[in-house]
């Protein structure tokens, strides 16, 4: 057999009874889901700006670039909703060296899913703790997400993943906004069947359980740009592509229409600098567009304390991404600021 059981790891009531979410806390997130849900069936008109790290890879960095947030959040908390990016379980696209926090809580270290699992729920409490925003986070491995479902306001499911039956029926049974992002092909059909099976309800196999679910009418697209056959971006976050997309949701059946645009990836051509320019045109498009203007619910921005991208090893910059490269602080500040100016 290939395969080599390690160990046996605590159950997800386990875990949250060793490290629960105080009652606090507890009040704190169902305000701040309230308010995201809002945004999201149309009650309110705040913009959701979902923003942090490519992959949170050191609490202490992380949870400080969330308390910058959270003073950024108090000039702007009129007109936009601060949502952290915390992605816990992010490695590196092919899966080589870096696994993310949840496999490997230390860069420099092996994989360890125990102390993994025990690091992120702490991370993800101490940044509710110190700044009072509640973060968003990718579900990447459905069963993983029981250890950090009382703590979330948001997730998405990515690229790779959202064809993947077993995402999109987990994402069903969830009470929180859930972003599915568009293939790396960037078909937009593929993506809306996503957001179809979400919505609806269904009954399969969850961690050794008969479950049935009721379909989540929050469930949305996220466009993050796609690649060609040859390997080249291709973005989608302009004036036509969300006309088209517009159109293709109008031919659905489907509750609360939204979408939120990711300013990196293939819609940047990897230029993470690009990210600045990309979120003024899509605050202008929706400006140019009542329609589009109730349709862009959001932004997801990769963002940390410092620019650019590091590898593992050696001397590390604190607050540098080791995986995709971010904008860093500087920029993220202004651009927030004039996100919240443009609403």
């Amino acid at each position: 057999m290939a395969m080599t059981i390690n160990n046996e790891l605590p159950l997800p009531a386990e875990l949250k009874a060793e490290y629960p979410l105080s009652e606090k806390l507890q009040k704190i997130k169902v305000a701040r889901d309230a308010e995201i849900k809002d945004i999201f069936t149309g009650k309110s008109d705040k913009f959701a700006v979902i923003i942090g790290p490519c992959s949170a890879d050191n609490e202490d960095s992380v949870c400080e670039y969330v308390n910058r947030l959270a003073k950024l959040n108090e000039k702007v908390s009129d007109r936009v909703m601060l949502i952290p990016r915390i992605y816990t379980n992010k490695p590196r696209t092919t899966g080589e060296g870096y696994k993310g926090m949840l496999h490997q809580p230390d860069p420099d270290k092996k994989p360890d899913l125990l102390a993994g699992i025990i690091a992120i729920r702490k991370m993800h409490i101490r940044a509710i703790e110190e700044s009072g925003l509640t973060a968003g986070d990718e579900m990447l491995y459905p069963e993983n997400r029981s250890y950090l479902d009382d703590i979330l306001s948001y997730e998405a499911i990515g690229a790779r993943s959202v064809e993947n039956q077993q995402h999109r029926l987990t994402a069903s049974g969830m009470d929180i906004p859930i972003g599915m992002k568009n293939p790396t092909s960037g078909d937009f059909s593929v993506m809306l069947n996503s957001v179809v099976a979400a919505q609806k309800g269904h009954r399969f196999i969850y961690r050794g359980y008969d479950v049935t679910t009721n379909g989540n009418e929050l469930a949305h697209v996220i466009l993050r740009g796609g690649v060609d056959k040859y390997g080249t971006n291709i973005p989608n976050y302009h004036y036509e592509d969300l006309i088209r997309l517009y159109h293709m949701y109008r031919q659905k059946d489907l509750q609360n229409p939204a979408v939120v645009i990711d300013a990196n990836h293939s819609n940047s051509n990897k230029q993470f600098k690009e990210q600045i320019r990309i979120v003024s045109e899509i605050m202008h498009t929706r400006h140019c567009n009542p329609d589009l203007k109730v349709l862009i619910k959001g932004v997801m921005i990769e963002s940390y304390l410092k620019e650019g991208r590091q590898d593992i090893g050696g001397n590390m910059e604190y607050g540098k991404s080791i995986t995709d490269p971010c904008i860093g602080w500087e920029d993220t500040e202004r651009l927030v600021l004039k996100i919240a100016e443009d609403c």
